[in-house]
């Protein structure tokens, strides 16, 4: 079990799968819900700080390397477009469409991207993880809610 533990907590680290991915192995794998939920969120949140903090310095920093600055500005665009159509749409109400673009489990809305694009945005450290916690626990549970519901209609988890 520990080693299933542990896998979930390492597949919510990764990026664009995240805890979107991990949720769904676990109740896969029929790990009891709430210690596999809260281990999840830890997963997805431990790089919150260091992609806040450092990515936008180390991806301008690549953007004219000559083997990584492809894949680096794409990074930064596809983080400033994210925070384009936040703000947007958004307004003054940008903690709670920060919140929601991490929280609604889609492809390319997860905390790194979320992070990333409030760091674009220059928004403030504080407000930043809280939005992108509140969304990563809404995530947690859409995702707990569908993949019980799937894997419950498939007849493999109780």
């Amino acid at each position: 079990m520990l080693k299933h533990y542990l896998m979930i907590f390492f597949i919510s680290m990764v990026p664009l799968i995240e805890l979107r991915g991990a949720i769904p192995y676990a109740v896969g794998f029929e790990l009891p819900l709430l210690p596999s939920y809260i281990i999840c969120i830890l997963g997805n949140m431990l790089p919150v700080p260091v992609i806040f903090l450092f990515a936008r310095k180390v991806l301008e920093w690549g953007a004219d390397k000559p083997l990584i600055g492809k894949f680096f500005t794409f990074c930064l665009e596809k983080g400033h477009k994210g925070g384009v159509k936040l703000q947007q749409k958004a307004g003054k109400g940008l903690f709670l469409a920060l919140l929601l673009f991490v929280g609604i489990p889609v492809p390319g809305t997860g905390a790194w991207t979320g992070t990333l694009a409030a760091s674009l945005l220059d928004m403030d450290f504080k407000s930043s993880v809280i939005a992108v916690l509140l969304g990563v626990v809404l995530a947690g549970v859409i995702m707990g809610l569908l993949s019980a519901g799937v894997f419950g209609a498939i007849g493999l988890a109780a």
